[in-house]
């Protein structure tokens, strides 16, 4: 078997398994829907992280499809491990931004976190400064340069998801801060 069909055979296996996710397991499982309308208010569902996962695996799928024309070469060369390498790095770099710099700064603000972590700007400063040093990181990497355009691109980002997540839901809370 050739490296395109292991390909092919790894992409139809990834989409059926999210398809199954979301025609199936989802709908048979989980009680509730992506969205909650209760009593006017807006929440997210239970089937919100499997429909979003399962989503993202198909679409990673539809990209193996396409991206299964390249050949692929034996073993992992030096560029392409510290790509992987870098990528760890700006990942792990962006988690411990996400997750401390809200409780840090209230720290040295003379604050306790606990109190103000569902209260702007507090709840958006980890998330914010996390979620920019993932993106603009990861644009960095793919562009191997520092650009305004990617810059602009993580701001931009972070802004739609903190739009799309946080406005719209009263009681949600944005990662890390419902671990405090």
């Amino acid at each position: 078997m050739t490296g395109s069909h292991r390909t092919l055979l790894l992409a139809a296996a990834c989409a059926a398994f999210a398809l199954a996710t979301l025609l199936i397991w989802i709908p048979a499982d989980v009680d509730s829907s992506v969205i909650q309308l209760v009593r006017r208010r807006a929440s997210i569902g239970d089937a919100m992280a499997p429909a979003v996962a399962a989503v993202i695996l198909l679409l990673g799928a539809v990209v193996l499809v396409f991206e299964r024309q390249r050949e692929a070469t034996p073993g992992l060369p030096r560029e392409s491990l510290v790509f992987l390498g870098l990528t760890v790095l700006i990942i792990a770099l962006s988690f411990v931004l996400m997750r401390w710099t809200g409780p840090m700064l209230t720290v040295l603000a003379g604050l306790d976190y606990r109190p103000l972590r569902a209260s702007a700007p507090w709840k958006y400063l980890g998330f914010g400064l996390g979620g920019f040093v993932l993106v603009a990181g990861l644009v960095a990497l793919a562009e191997r340069r520092f650009s305004w355009r990617g810059t602009l691109v993580a701001a931009l980002v972070v802004l739609g998801l903190i739009a799309i997540y946080d406005l719209p839901f009263d009681d949600l809370l944005l990662p890390p801060n419902g671990d405090f």
